[in-house]
């Protein structure tokens, strides 16, 4: 399958590596929203252009995508876009990953070298499930998540859409955490997490005065 990645940032590069070494995929390329990156190499790929290339990529054959954006309402919108034009959604999962045979992986979705998803769980579509993350059994994580860099999730564990869960965050069994929350790098979740909130620190603790509160927690600088 021809493929073009949308988002040609750090992220893209990663995806763009993960989809070298799987077989069935034939990466044509970057597009990207940053007019001036276009004919610009960004490792061994080039940036063709902006949504205005995925008629002619559609014509010379291309029928998938991943959007490779970082943001996760970017990265959702975008996705909903590359639909709309007539690709298909594709998932690039890491040969270092382990995923279980029941787990339920949706379209867009990317799970990186050290990922482990068990058994039961369910991954939404236009997910990361980044570097040694890892998704015990029977979570259920909704559209546009991210769990950065070695998260850990316990069992049964529900993540709203769009959910940003920091470096190295942990969360104990049965916790929800929810829609458009942001779990803080190194935070310890033992309550539910309403929507939109952010929450940092062991234990968690909801952030309510910005720089003045996230000092509060975590200390001096």
């Amino acid at each position: 399958m021809k493929i073009v990645l949308y988002g040609a940032g750090g992220h893209g590069r990663v995806v763009a590596d993960i989809l070298a070494m799987r077989s069935g995929f034939e990466v044509v390329g970057f597009l990207d929203d940053d007019g001036a990156r276009r004919g610009k190499a960004v490792g061994s790929l080039t940036v063709l252009g902006g949504m205005e290339q995925v008629e002619t990529m559609r014509a010379g054959g291309v029928t998938g995508a991943i959007v490779t954006i970082g943001a996760n309402a970017a990265r959702m919108s975008k996705a909903s876009e590359m639909e709309a034009a007539g690709l298909q959604l594709c998932i690039a999962i890491h040969p270092a990953a382990v995923v279980a045979r029941d787990a339920v992986i949706g379209a867009g979705t990317v799970l990186m070298a050290g990922a482990v998803v068990n058994t039961g769980a369910r991954i939404g579509r236009n997910v990361i499930v980044n570097t040694g993350a890892t998704i015990d059994h029977d979570c259920n994580l909704g559209d546009g998540v991210h769990v950065s860099p070695g998260a850990n999730l316990a069992g049964n564990v529900d993540v709203g859409t769009t959910a940003q869960l920091g470096i190295g965050c942990c969360v104990i069994p049965g916790i929800r955490i929810g829609a458009g929350c942001t779990a803080g790098a190194g935070a310890v979740v033992v309550r539910d997490i309403p929507d939109g909130e952010t929450w940092a620190g062991n234990p968690a603790r909801k952030i309510d005065g910005g720089r003045d509160e996230e000092a509060r927690i975590y200390g001096p600088a």
